[in-house]
């Protein structure tokens, strides 16, 4: 067999290989959407001693199989978090934050066993950690949500804890007197 039908009859084994048997899937792609819960108000400032908290954009998502509904991944709360030390003479830094979710009686709305507490962390010894008087920090919220709170009239507040640690804060001037002598 000359060698340029060896190469001929190869080449055909592989496009018949790889186009004619592959087999197609008969079931349907899931198709997964992203199904979101408007937070109303979806913006908030609230005082907490000498911090103030702006909480922006607030919404809950989970991703849901178009058609049976079911839950492909569970809700989380997003937003932006705004920290602003408000006092005049006293430092912050920053430790950490716990979201609760209340209910109609006051009570916490658990999350089931598997899904982790609502906590904020900030970044530890650093810029975010520590906010000097009228300074400011942002970071990104994306906290798990209880499925109990998304049926109607359930959740009646988000509650945000926060720790700090307030510190007194002073700026102060020191002079001292010099004198430059010529070089030898």
């Amino acid at each position: 067999m000359p060698k340029w039908m060896t190469v001929a009859v190869l080449a055909t084994v592989v496009a018949v290989v790889t186009l004619g048997c592959s087999q197609q899937s008969s079931a349907p792609a899931v198709v997964i959407e992203d199904k979101v819960y408007s937070v109303t108000p979806a913006s908030l400032t609230v005082q907490a001693g000498i911090v103030t908290s702006e909480v922006t954009e607030m919404k809950v998502t989970e991703r849901v199989e178009k058609g049976s509904g079911t839950v492909v991944s569970p809700a989380k709360l997003t937003g932006t978090l705004k920290l602003k030390n408000s006092s005049k003479d006293q430092a912050v830094r920053l430790l950490g934050g716990k979201i609760l979710y209340i209910d109609g009686d006051g009570q916490p709305i658990k999350l089931s066993e598997t899904r982790t507490e609502p906590a904020i962390k900030f970044t530890s010894y650093g810029p975010a950690e520590r906010l000097d008087p009228g300074q400011d920090a942002t970071q990104s919220m994306d906290v798990d949500f209880p499925a109990a709170a998304l049926k109607a009239k359930k959740l009646k507040e988000i509650r945000l804890e926060l720790a700090y640690i307030p510190s007194s804060y002073r700026e102060q001037t020191i002079n001292f007197t010099v004198s430059i002598g010529e070089g030898k």
